[in-house]
């Protein structure tokens, strides 16, 4: 068969592993000194949005300007207010909205667990399953995500890699 490839290895991974591989691959464009973070949003296994923690669109980011939390030595999971970015899961949700698309139902993959101001969000965004790779220092989003009746788990990804085959 010319251009295929009889393809024996069964090893594919699943849609969760898959569209989290993408969310880690998303958070490498992140300009946040602290945490590069991921998101991307699915519906009926189709990705729908993306989105990384960064200063808003055409705004200095902290690469430029260095980290405010840092200097002030604010520990992780605290006083997210002053910090400059937007996080992953606000601007994903953010694209849906710019771009016309209905998120409504949808999954989302994310490379840490949310904040508790992006689980506010995500619950009135009609999201109602989260997949997350790394625990964020706030566990808040738990007791919103049960009341909700969001499906929310973690997914480890520890030997994260991409195969590739010539």
């Amino acid at each position: 068969m010319f251009g295929m490839q009889n393809n024996t290895d069964t090893s594919r991974p699943s849609w969760d592993e898959y569209f989290m591989k993408l969310a880690w691959l998303v958070a490498e464009r992140s300009t946040c000194l602290r945490h590069h973070v991921g998101a991307v949003i699915t519906k009926d296994r189709r990705i729908l949005t993306t989105g990384y923690n960064g200063a808003p669109a055409r705004l200095k980011d902290c690469i430029e300007l260095g980290c405010l939390r840092n200097q002030l030595n604010i520990p992780s999971g605290q006083r997210q207010e002053i910090c400059r970015a937007i996080h992953a899961e606000q601007n994903a949700i953010i694209q849906g909205g710019f771009q016309g698309v209905n998120i409504n139902g949808s999954s989302l993959y994310c490379t840490h667990s949310p904040c508790v101001l992006c689980a506010k969000m995500i619950v009135n965004a009609g999201i109602k399953k989260v997949v997350m790779s790394t625990v964020y220092p706030d566990n808040s989003y738990k007791e919103l995500f049960c009341e909700a009746g969001i499906e929310y788990y973690s997914l480890n990804l520890s030997s994260l890699s991409i195969t590739r085959k010539e």
